[in-house]
């Protein structure tokens, strides 16, 4: 068995999962909270109709930014990958495989959110596009269950590595339950999720964490913990 070859430039590989990184968030965000969020009345699928009708370049937009963010996850699944296979290779492969799995699923559950505008722009009642809308949020919430033990494999990783803070490993993992957690409740428990949602905010801090840090300080022995 041969050892893998290091990368030529971790520095800059880090800085790129960095920048991508932060497009996957500023996309994600972007299109739940300003394009589609924008759009999807709860409950109210006339309502849902009537604005999606009134603007479909806006969930057009919402469609075109989910998809970038689908490519760049792919990317950082790879780069990630790369970073962290000198701590454990089998470890950093399984993490990059649960991230990739995430990234397809939710790509595919991209054909409800348009499958949605079909169905409207084609005279089609309003409660079968609004369920398309709330499939299509499944499909994402589903996908988070990969990636909640992507971010746990990652999270481990990050702190057996003293390539960062150590803190900022626990954090991830600690993201990475949230999200589990949270989908799970979704799925088997949905009165609870509700409750459950405030707890997304740690997910939102400890990934632009991470993030940041890629960008400013790389990831590699150069770090301490």
């Amino acid at each position: 068995m041969t050892t893998p070859t290091p990368l030529a430039n971790p520095m800059a590989a880090a800085r790129l999962a960095g920048a991508l990184y932060l497009l996957i968030i500023l996309l994600g965000l972007t299109s739940e909270l300003a394009l589609r969020g924008s759009l999807i009345i709860p409950s109210d699928a006339v309502a849902t109709a009537t604005a999606i009708l009134a603007s479909p370049g806006t969930l057009r937009l919402s469609l075109a930014a989910d998809t970038v963010m689908a490519l760049a996850d792919v990317a950082l699944a790879v780069l990630l990958y790369l970073l962290l296979r000198p701590v454990s290779a089998a470890l950093a492969l399984m993490a990059m495989v649960f991230r990739l799995v995430q990234a397809g699923l939710i790509a595919m559950s991209l054909l409800f959110q348009y499958g949605a505008l079909l169905i409207l722009q084609g005279d089609g009642a309003p409660e079968a596009a609004l369920l398309a809308l709330e499939l299509h949020g499944h499909g994402y919430d589903l996908g988070l269950v990969f990636f909640g033990v992507n971010s746990l494999l990652t999270g481990w990783l990050l702190v057996v590595s003293g390539f960062v803070p150590k803190l900022l490993g626990w954090l991830i993992a600690a993201a990475g339950m949230v999200y589990f957690l949270g989908s799970a409740l979704l799925f088997l428990a949905p009165p609870l999720a509700g409750p459950f949602a405030p707890a997304y905010l740690l997910p939102v801090l400890a990934e632009t964490a991470f993030c940041l840090w890629l960008l400013i300080r790389g990831l590699g022995p150069r770090a301490t913990a």
